[in-house]
């Protein structure tokens, strides 16, 4: 496994364990059972996970990391926008993940300057966090191409998370090409740059190769989150980025995810609000899916508050 350099003092494995997919908003592993995939990973040499409040996950990294001796670096995420719900993101993250410090803290998903204006309370204090030891970077999470540039020329933001993938798929605001310009922007300015979404939520998976070296090849971009759900995920992952190709009986093999709405769903509008390809409708009071459309970023499901959408395999 390849390390790069994510800032000065934080190096990472070129693969970084996107989580999302082991806790109750994806695959609903219990913390046992997720922890050992994660533990499986590390000992392929992967020491870069990528989590988020949201997730739900925090215990599956911390019986993962239990006795463990090697070198880790975890990021998650927070909506936190102010200082207190700053306080309160960090605490629950030490708690939960049984650790002194978090590696990375980044605000999920911030648009533009705007938003970063809104959220400058929280920044600043997750920047205080950093100087009192509790922090090593900080950053954010974006799926905007204005997220990247806003991002690029704040003081305090080290670290951007932003989504890439060759068909700009789940990027509002323009195309991969230009986001691609945008992280490269970035990263001349000093910025540590890890990709979310490689494979637009498994719509890519038919041409996975293809999309991973897209990314790979972005100047600038120094790790690649990918959910992973099982052993023979880790193994395919980890040969891609060790050897540049999947091994032949997992490329081939036919499977795909897609979001489903039960037939008891209210039709509130919660998970429109939150979905950021406008690919949900609500049609006859219920929730309708356009499946061509969707990323499977979940925060639908997440915002769903009955648990009436869900990841499945078919």
């Amino acid at each position: 496994m390849r390390y790069r350099c994510l800032t000065q003092t934080i190096s990472v494995s070129e693969l970084c364990y996107g989580t999302l997919t082991l806790g109750p908003l994806q695959k609903g592993l219990t913390p046992l059972a997720g922890g050992r995939l994660l533990t499986y990973a590390l000992e392929q040499g992967v020491n870069f996970f990528d989590t988020a409040e949201l997730y739900g996950n925090y215990e599956h990294l911390r019986a993962a990391l239990q006795g463990w001796q090697g070198e880790t670096v975890i990021a998650t995420k927070s909506y936190a926008h102010d200082a207190a719900t700053a306080v309160e993101s960090l605490e629950r993250a030490r708690k939960e993940l049984n650790r002194d410090c978090v590696d990375i803290f980044l605000l999920h998903e911030q648009e533009s300057e705007h938003t970063l204006r809104g959220h400058a309370r929280a920044l600043e204090y997750f920047s205080e966090a950093k100087a009192r030891g509790l922090v090593r970077a900080v950053g954010i999470s974006t799926h905007y191409i204005a997220g990247v540039v806003a991002a690029a020329a704040h003081p305090l933001i080290e670290i951007i998370h932003p989504l890439i993938n060759m068909k700009g798929i789940g990027i509002p605001d323009g195309k991969a090409g230009e986001m691609a310009a945008a992280i490269t922007m970035a990263a001349t300015r000093g910025k540590g740059i890890y990709g979310m979404k490689a494979l637009a939520g498994g719509s890519l998976y038919a041409t996975a190769g293809e999309a991973l070296n897209y990314v790979r090849t972005i100047p600038g971009i120094s790790s690649i989150a990918v959910g992973m759900g099982s052993i023979p995920d880790i193994d395919a992952n980890v040969s891609f980025f060790n050897t540049g190709q999947f091994p032949l009986e997992y490329a081939t093999r036919n499977t795909a995810r897609r979001i489903i709405v039960e037939p008891w769903c209210e039709g509130c509008g919660t998970c429109q609000q939150h979905c950021p390809t406008n690919c949900i409708s609500i049609t006859s009071g219920k929730a309708c899916i356009e499946h061509s459309k969707c990323l499977l970023c979940c925060y639908c499901v997440a915002h769903c508050k009955d648990f009436y959408m869900k990841v499945i395999e078919c």
